[in-house]
């Protein structure tokens, strides 16, 4: 196997030396034929010869033509004739044949080198053309599949974009529907049980004109404050300022408990107030204050009335908790909290009531936040639980 490629190069040199042979043998016969006709021609023949073996057979043939060219000429044609010797006068001439001869072939050699170099160039070339066209065009295919695939993940983001404003929108919506139901329903609530005491009154005989002048005037009391929870969340859409004003927070302790003093006498639920005597005034929205304390002692008067084999008891305090704030804690003997919802109450919509909504905790918590306060939750040593919160007076209730 390894002697073909052998073969195959001595092939090609005999070819090559064959094709130098026939031309220069072709020039010798012409030159020789048109000698007797044209005395111009000269060695332009034999000029061709070494250029055509040059040019199609390479450097070796093109040498070879040079060698047979000059021994022909010196042979045939310059004195003495039919002799290799060359005279002194004629030395020059031939000289100059043999080098021109060498020079042209040479020359041939090199420009068919060079050509077919070039062409080689130029067909590699095109070849990283072709190449380079193909690897953009895929590059390009792949650059608009990715435009066409971020557009489509562009299209389906402003989608859920959209749907997740409107859910968002939904979510707040349903959250202040329950905020109003929640808040507009304890008074209604308190309303509905005075005019029940109030009816059972005057059932009395003779009438009791004086507890059931008192039950009309809660009824009245339960009524305005209801009228002041629509007006306040009106005031939310207006964009009204709400109303910050200098409070006596026992006050509102004091109110509140009035309020759902009903509600705890109907469960069974002593009520006890302990409020720490000259207290500072806090500054805050007199109505959202007795709003959280109405919530946190419904809460307690619920969790008591859950328990039976033991007193029903609910007590509300107040008293500084430092040099800046007030503590105001409701402390029940109900059931509890358990520990893994400690954390867990005061998100929206989460209750452990079976008909609960899960809004007055957190509304609460939100309350006390924006009057600069913090409202948490702990297990008492016994029973129960106890809700309690901090307001800041002095400089900070204003800050």
């Amino acid at each position: 196997m390894q002697n073909i490629p052998r073969a195959r190069r001595l092939t090609s040199l005999f070819l090559r030396a064959g094709l130098a042979v026939v031309l220069v043998a072709a020039a010798l016969s012409v030159t020789v034929l048109l000698k007797n006709v044209v005395s111009t021609t000269g060695y332009l023949f034999f000029y061709i010869a070494v250029v055509a073996s040059a040019w199609f057979g390479g450097k070796w043939s093109g040498a070879l033509a040079v060698v047979l060219c000059t021994l022909a000429v010196a042979y045939f044609f310059i004195p003495p004739v039919h002799s290799f010797a060359v005279n002194r006068e004629s030395l020059p001439l031939f000289i100059e044949f043999a080098a021109s001869s060498a020079i042209i072939s040479w020359f041939s050699s090199f420009r068919r080198q060079a050509e077919a170099a070039l062409a080689h160039a130029r067909d590699e070339l095109q070849l990283r053309v072709e190449e380079r066209t193909s690897e953009l065009k895929r590059t390009n295919e792949q650059l608009l599949a990715e435009i066409a695939e971020r557009k489509r993940a562009e299209d389906a983001y402003y989608e859920a974009q959209a749907e997740l404003a409107r859910v968002t929108r939904m979510s707040a919506m349903g959250a202040l529907a329950a905020s109003i139901s929640h808040e507009v329903n304890q008074p209604l609530a308190a309303v509905v049980a005075n005019a029940d005491a109030c009816l059972m009154w005057l059932s009395s005989d003779p009438p009791n004109l004086g507890e059931v002048r008192s039950a009309v005037d809660s009824i009245a009391q339960q009524g305005t404050r209801a009228s002041d929870i629509v007006r306040r969340i009106r005031a939310m859409f207006t964009k009204a300022e709400p109303e910050r004003v200098t409070v006596a927070l026992n006050e509102v302790i004091r109110d509140a408990c009035s309020l759902v003093q009903v509600q705890a006498s109907k469960s069974a639920v002593a009520l006890r107030i302990e409020l720490a005597d000259d207290l500072p005034s806090v500054i805050g929205e007199p109505l959202q204050l007795q709003q959280v304390v109405v919530n946190l002692v419904l809460n307690g008067i619920e969790a008591a009335s859950a328990v039976t084999g033991r007193p029903r008891r609910l007590t509300v305090t107040s008293a500084r908790a430092n040099a800046n704030n007030i503590l105001v804690a409701v402390q029940d003997s109900g059931t509890g909290i358990d520990p893994k919802d400690e954390k867990r109450i005061f998100d929206a919509f989460f209750t452990t009531k079976p008909q609960g909504m899960g809004m007055g905790l957190s509304i609460c918590q939100s309350i006390i936040e924006a009057h600069g306060g913090n409202l948490w939750a702990k297990a008492n040593d016994g029973h129960g639980a106890t809700l309690q919160f901090t307001l800041p007076f002095g400089d900070e209730s204003t800050s």
